[in-house]
C-alpha cells in the first residue's frame, strides 16, 4: 500500500470523469470563477487500453497487487503500467527500459535513469482506501454500539438480580452481585468512552467533509470562469484533437511493437531460465564426475604403493637367486679343484665317484627345484595382482555405492561355514545372476531414495497432524454440543416454567400450559409443541382457541422468554387489538408489573390501554403529508374525579 501510493502521489488530486464532456464543463468552471486548475482522467479514453506485460525475477506486477471497481481498472492499468514490486532492498538489481521498481516497504522507487526514496513517515499508506477504512470503523462502532446493548441489558438483568437479593438480606451474595455490578459498570463506561471516540471522529470527518464540500463549491465558482476562456480556445483545442487522433493511431502501433518485444522478452526469459537448469544440471554432472576422478587418483596412488611393495619384494627374490647363484658357482669351483685334484686323486677315484654323481643328482634336483619355485613365484605374484586389482575395485565400489569401507569387511568377524561348498557356490551364482538382471547402477539412486524418505516422512507426519487435528475437532464439536446441549436444556426448563407461571397470571391458576419437546434424546434439532388449554377447554391444537386467548399465550411465550433474558425496551405494535376488556386488564396488568425493570412502547387504539399507560403520544397530521407527535406526561398530573356531587 505504501509504495503503491508513492509512486501514484503525483496523480492523487486527479479527478476521475466519464467523458470529454464532464470534463470541459468542469475546466469551464474553473475558468469562470478564476479557481485555478485542475487534471482530469477520461474513462472512455481507456475502454480499448491493453496494457504491457513486464516481468522481472523476484517481482510482481503492481497491477496484480490492486483491487478496483471493473470500470476503473483499464486507468489503473495505465497509471501502474510496466510497474514491479519487489520484496528485495537491493538498490542495483537492473530494471528495463520502461520498468519502474517498487520496494514493497515503500522505501525507495526505482526507473531507468532515477531513483527516489528514503524513510516511510508514519501517516503514509493512509490516503488510498479511506472509504473502505471509514466503513471499517462504522462495522466497529455498530459492534460497539451491540455490545454496549448487550452489556445494557446484563446491567439491567443484574441490577433486578441485586433488587431480589437485597430483598432476600444476604450481605454475601449482595456483596458478590456488588463486584460483578461495578465490574459491568466499569466495562459499560468504557465502551460508552469507546463509542464517544468513535462519534467524535464520526462528527471530525463529517467535518472534513463539509470543508471539502465548500471546497467544491469555490472550484465550481472557478470552473465557471474557466469556462469563458475556454470557450475561446476551442478551436485550437479541435486542432489539437486532429493531432492526437493522429498520434493515436502509431501511438498503438508501438503499443503493439512493444507488447510483442515484451512477449519475445518473456520467452528469451523462460529459455534462459532453461538453460540455466541445464548448467546447473551440467555442473552437478561435473562435480560428480570430479568427485569419481579424485577418487580414481587415489586408488592409482594406492595402486602405485603396492606396485613399489611388490617391486621390493620382486627385488629381494632376485637378491636370493643371486645367492643361489654365488653358491652354485662356489659349487663349480669346488668342482673344477676337484677335478683338477681328480689325476692326483685318480685312486679315490672310483671311491669318490659314487659320491660325485649323488652330488651331481642333487644339485639337478635343487636346479629344478628352483626353476619350480620361480615358477609358482611368478603365477602366485600375478595372481596376487589379480586379486589386489579386484579388491581394489570392490573397495572402490563399496565406498561408492554403499558408503563402507573394505576395512570393515575384513575385519568383520566370520560366521562358521553351515553350508558345503557347492551350495555356496551355487547361491554365489544366483546371485550374480540377480544382479545381472538388476541392470546398471543409477548413482543418483541414494539421493533419490533419501528426497523421497524426506517426502514420505513429511506427508506421514502431515497425515498423523491432520488425523489429530480431525480427532480434536471432534472432540471439540462433542464438546461444544454437549455444553451448547445442557444450555439449552437449561433455558428451556427455566422458559417453561416462566411460560406456566406468566400464562396463569393472565388467565387463572386453574388453567394449565406446558412446552414440550417433541425428540427429548435430540433437543438441538428438536421441534417445541406450546400446549395452552383454558379452563373449560380442551383443545387438540392452538388454532381451536379464540383470537384473544391465542394472542394472551403468545404474550405469555414472550413474556417467559424476556423472564429468561430481559431487555431494556420492549416494544407492542397493536398486541391488545383481538382482546375485550377483561384481557385488556389482565394484559396492562402484566405490563405495570414488569415495566419496573424494562421500558415498555405500546403501539395501540384500545382507550384502557391509553388510560393505563404512563405517557402517551398522540401522532397527527399538522399539514398535507406532515406528521407530528404530541406528548402527554399522565404523571405530571393527578388523578381525581373531575366533578365532585354531594349527597343531600
Amino acid at each position: 500500500r505504501i509504495a503503491i501510493e508513492n509512486y501514484l502521489e503525483p496523480f492523487l488530486n486527479y479527478y476521475v470523469v466519464e467523458n470529454l464532456e464532464e470534463a470541459y464543463a468542469a475546466i469551464q468552471l474553473l475558468s469562470r470563477s478564476q479557481k485555478g486548475k485542475a487534471n482530469f482522467f477520461l474513462l472512455d479514453a481507456f475502454n480499448d487500453y491493453t496494457a504491457p506485460i513486464a516481468l522481472l525475477p523476484g517481482a510482481a506486477q503492481a497491477i496484480d497487487l490492486v483491487e478496483t471497481e471493473p470500470k476503473y481498472y483499464n486507468l489503473f492499468s495505465y497509471l501502474l503500467e510496466n510497474v514491479l514490486v519487489t520484496d528485495q532492498e537491493d538498490l542495483k538489481q537492473p530494471v528495463g527500459d520502461q520498468t519502474t521498481l517498487l520496494s514493497s516497504s515503500g522505501r525507495f522507487i526505482k526507473r531507468k535513469y532515477s531513483i527516489s526514496g528514503g524513510s516511510v513517515g508514519l501517516f503514509e499508506g493512509k490516503k488510498i482506501g479511506r472509504k473502505k477504512n471509514l466503513e471499517v470503523l462504522e462495522k466497529a462502532i455498530q459492534k460497539a454500539e451491540r455490545e454496549e446493548n448487550r452489556l445494557s441489558t446484563e446491567y439491567f438483568s443484574l441490577r433486578k438480580h441485586l433488587e431480589e437479593l437485597r430483598a432476600r438480606k444476604t450481605n454475601t451474595q449482595i456483596q458478590q452481585e456488588r463486584q460483578q455490578l461495578n465490574q459491568l459498570e466499569q466495562q459499560r463506561i468504557s465502551l460508552a468512552t469507546r463509542l464517544e471516540n468513535f462519534e467524535s471522529f464520526i462528527l471530525e470527518v463529517n467535518n472534513k467533509i463539509e470543508e471539502g464540500e465548500a471546497e467544491i463549491l469555490k472550484l465550481e465558482a472557478a470552473i465557471l470562469q474557466i469556462e469563458e476562456q475556454l470557450a475561446e480556445k476551442m478551436d485550437v483545442i479541435a486542432g489539437i484533437k486532429d493531432q492526437i487522433h493522429n498520434t493515436d493511431s502509431s501511438f498503438r502501433e508501438i503499443a503493439e511493437q512493444l507488447s510483442q518485444a515484451s512477449t519475445d522478452f518473456n520467452e528469451k526469459n523462460i529459455a534462459f531460465i532453461r538453460q540455466q537448469n541445464k548448467v546447473g544440471t551440467f555442473q552437478r554432472e561435473l562435480n560428480y564426475r570430479e568427485r569419481q576422478l579424485e577418487e580414481t587418483r587415489q586408488s592409482l596412488a594406492s595402486n602405485q604403493e603396492t606396485l613399489a611393495k611388490s617391486d621390493g619384494e620382486v627385488g629381494e627374490i632376485r637378491d636370493a637367486l643371486q645367492e643361489q647363484e654365488m653358491k652354485l658357482q662356489e659349487a663349480y669351483e669346488s668342482r673344477k679343484v676337484m677335478e683338477a685334484t681328480l689325476t692326483e686323486a685318480e685312486q679315490n677315484y672310483y671311491q669318490a665317484r659314487g659320491g660325485i654323481n649323488e652330488i651331481e643328482d642333487e644339485l639337478r634336483k635343487i636346479s629344478r627345484l628352483r626353476q619350480d619355485a620361480q615358477i609358482l613365484i611368478n603365477q602366485l605374484k600375478e595372481k596376487y595382482n589379480d586379486v589386489k586389482f579386484e579388491v581394489t575395485s570392490v573397495a572402490q565400489r563399496l565406498r561408492i555405492e554403499f558408503s563402507i569401507e573394505i576395512n570393515e569387511v575384513i575385519n568383520r568377524e566370520r560366521e562358521p561355514q553351515t553350508l558345503p561348498l557347492e551350495e555356496l557356490e551355487l547361491k554365489v551364482d544366483r546371485i550374480r545372476g540377480r544382479l545381472d538382471n538388476y541392470g546398471e547402477i543409477n548413482p543418483m539412486a541414494v539421493e533419490a531414495y533419501d528426497e523421497m524418505k524426506e517426502r514420505f516422512e513429511t506427508i506421514s507426519k502431515q497425515r498423523d497432524d491432520i488425523l489429530q487435528a480431525k480427532e480434536s475437532l471432534i472432540e471439540t464439536i462433542k464438546e461444544i454440543e454437549d455444553t451448547a446441549t445442557n444450555q439449552f436444556l437449561d433455558a428451556f426448563d427455566k422458559a417453561r416454567s416462566y411460560f406456566i407461571d406468566v400464562f396463569r397470571s393472565l388467565f387463572t391458576e386453574d388453567d394449565n400450559c406446558d412446552l414440550i419437546l417433541l425428540e427429548p434424546e435430540n433437543p438441538l434439532e428438536s421441534k417445541i409443541e406450546i400446549v395452552a388449554k383454558p379452563k373449560g377447554k380442551r383443545p387438540q391444537t392452538i388454532s381451536q382457541l379464540s383470537g384473544g386467548e391465542k394472542t394472551l399465550t403468545a404474550t405469555a411465550l414472550l413474556f417467559a422468554l424476556y423472564l429468561l433474558k430481559p431487555a431494556p425496551f420492549c416494544i407492542f405494535d397493536e398486541v391488545d387489538a383481538p382482546l375485550d376488556d377483561a384481557n385488556i386488564n389482565k394484559f396492562n396488568r402484566i405490563i405495570k408489573k414488569f415495566s419496573k425493570d424494562s421500558q415498555f412502547i405500546i403501539v395501540t387504539h384500545n382507550k384502557l390501554t391509553m388510560a393505563a399507560v404512563d405517557t402517551i403520544y398522540g401522532v397527527f397530521m399538522a399539514s398535507q403529508g406532515v406528521s407530528g407527535v404530541s406528548p402527554v406526561d399522565f404523571r405530571d398530573f393527578e388523578h381525581r374525579a373531575t366533578f365532585e356531587v354531594s349527597a343531600n
